[in-house]
């Protein structure tokens, strides 16, 4: 292995120039952006789909559910794939296949083929979602790392919002398959521009794959987010969720009983946990993911049940908080290189405790949007200065020819803490709603009052048939939302209380390169080269 390589070369030979940086910065930001919205889009359609084929509620989670597990579960293995074969070929390939499915799922005539190509859409994404960022890792110079990262973090984490925002206004104007358009135009545009101006690299690897890691990896991901998607709807208790949870756990002690044994050649490098940047970066991003996915959560109830606005004007609602977060994670290389990585991780995880303190105390049903509006913009500018750095700290704690691992495991964590952050706020919320309105319930008939205990959204669509409680019930349950709201808030931050402790104790000092380990040696720009190399 080569130590110490320098920035990787262009198709010219030398190396990248700024338009070319910039040029590869915009085709890796779109290749993720069609990633992106396609995790969140599908959530628009939900009644749609059931309407269509007759779909059960489980079958359409299903769907929804898919492609983020297949997505998650394989991004360790692909990433770590992508690094030996090489990051351009797999890129292209990720996209190649990711297009067709979008194809396929738009054209679905029912929901089993629909998952099928969910699941292709999940394993494409899983080849393109680290190779994005491992390609700015080690292309980009050091100096100009950081700012790059800054805009893959902005798109990672306000993209989604933006995604279903478009995807809701495909719906409003269109038809429901017509969500399928915007993955596959981007992923497009992206597979043209790859060919044109993305360089390759790859590792020079002395040592076989990884394969039982990998495998204990996927087993161990689709254990634990399995559990994080069916424990609210099955039940926390229930078999399939304990079962779910145990092979989890048990698969990831295997997994790390398996990396300590085989060193440098593993998967990934366990005992890198022990430094303050990939153990700092990892549990920010867990929480700081978990946490925004879980808002997303309590927003969009609020915005169409207590406030009864459409789909997409809701979507808009959320605009302003991921506006300010890809702002705010542009911005942050620039305030982490004058006051540090662990400062700007603790000044970005206050805010967003503040966001979330300010929504909790000032939420109510008569305020409306207001009430909630500045909680939302300072957490988007929170979780955007808190996301660079922490990112930065990944990347940079593992060598340069191991930047698809360390891609793949800054994703992975993100895909955790959403699962997580949706569970548990989602959770918390539905359990303040039902303790909230028990109370209120007086005088509404039994069957309505059982159905309004279910949901906000029950409780309104019940309503209509309680006679004179109509108005009654709709308050109830609105007030009712808003105490959960407020639960759900309050324990948001006291586990950002606790995040913004450890970053201050064992955040990351600094987000540099390690100066030592594997470095990629650099290889010619194209598929040809590459293979024959």
């Amino acid at each position: 292995m080569s130590i110490n390589q320098p920035p990787q070369q262009a198709s010219d030979g030398g190396v990248p120039d700024a338009r070319q940086l910039r040029t590869i910065l915009i085709t890796v930001s779109i290749a993720l952006m069609a990633v992106i919205a396609s995790v969140s889009g599908l959530n628009v359609a939900q009644t749609h789909m059931a309407v269509e084929w007759g779909a059960s509620q489980t079958t359409v989670l299903w769907i929804i559910n898919i492609y983020t597990l297949a997505l998650a579960a394989l991004l360790l293995p692909l990433g770590a794939i992508g690094d030996r074969l090489g990051r351009k070929p797999m890129l292209i390939t990720g996209l190649v296949v990711f297009g067709a499915a979008g194809v396929v799922s738009g054209l679905a005539p029912s929901a089993a083929v629909m998952i099928g190509a969910r699941v292709a859409a999940g394993v494409s994404a899983a080849m393109i979602m680290p190779i994005t960022l491992s390609v700015i890792t080690s292309t980009f110079p050091e100096e100009e790392r950081g700012k790059a990262i800054g805009v893959w973090t902005g798109v990672a984490g306000g993209g989604g919002i933006l995604g279903m925002f478009l995807s809701a206004l495909l719906v409003d104007v269109a038809d429901w398959r017509w969500l399928f358009v915007l993955p596959v135009v981007l992923g497009a545009v992206a597979l043209v521009m790859t060919f044109k101006s993305v360089p390759d690299s790859r590792e020079d690897a002395t040592h076989p794959f990884d394969t039982v890691g990998a495998l204990l990896s996927v087993v161990a991901v689709v254990g634990l987010i399995s559990v994080l998607q069916e424990g609210p709807e099955r039940g926390w208790t229930d078999p399939v969720t304990l079962a779910g949870l145990t092979v989890g756990v048990i698969a990831s002690a295997v997994f790390v009983a398996w990396e300590l044994r085989r060193h440098d050649a593993s998967l990934l490098d366990v005992r890198l946990f022990r430094e303050r940047g990939l153990a700092g970066g990892s549990v920010t991003l867990l929480v700081v993911f978990g946490v925004q996915a879980g808002i997303a959560v309590v927003l969009f109830p609020f915005f169409q049940a207590v406030l009864g606005w459409s789909g997409l004007l809701s979507t808009v609602a959320m605009m302003p908080m991921a506006v300010m977060m890809m702002i705010a994670s542009g911005l942050a290389p620039k305030m982490a290189a004058k006051t540090g990585a662990r400062s700007t991780m603790s000044v970005g995880i206050a805010l967003s405790a503040l966001g979330l303190a300010l929504m909790a105390l000032f939420v109510s049903v008569d305020g409306g949007y207001l009430s909630i509006l500045p909680g939302m913009l300072a957490m988007g500018i929170g979780m955007g200065l808190a996301m660079t750095p922490s990112t930065e700290a990944i990347t940079s704690s593992l060598p340069r020819a191991k930047q698809g691992v360390a891609s793949a495991l800054n994703d992975v964590t993100r895909e955790l803490g959403t699962a997580l952050g949706v569970a548990l706020l989602g959770a918390l919320l539905a359990g303040g709603y039902r303790d909230a309105i028990d109370g209120k319930l007086a005088g509404i008939p039994r069957g309505a009052a059982d159905t309004a205990r279910e949901g906000i959204a029950n409780a309104v669509e019940v309503a209509p048939g309680t006679g004179s409680h109509a108005q009654d019930l709709v308050d109830a349950a609105q007030q009712s939302f808003v105490d959960g709201w407020q639960q759900a808030m309050w324990a948001g931050v006291a586990v950002m209380a606790a995040l913004l402790v450890y970053v201050a104790l064992r955040g990351p000092k600094s987000t540099s390169a390690r100066q030592t380990g594997e470095k990629a040696v650099p290889v010619p720009a194209t598929t040809e080269d590459v293979t024959a190399r």
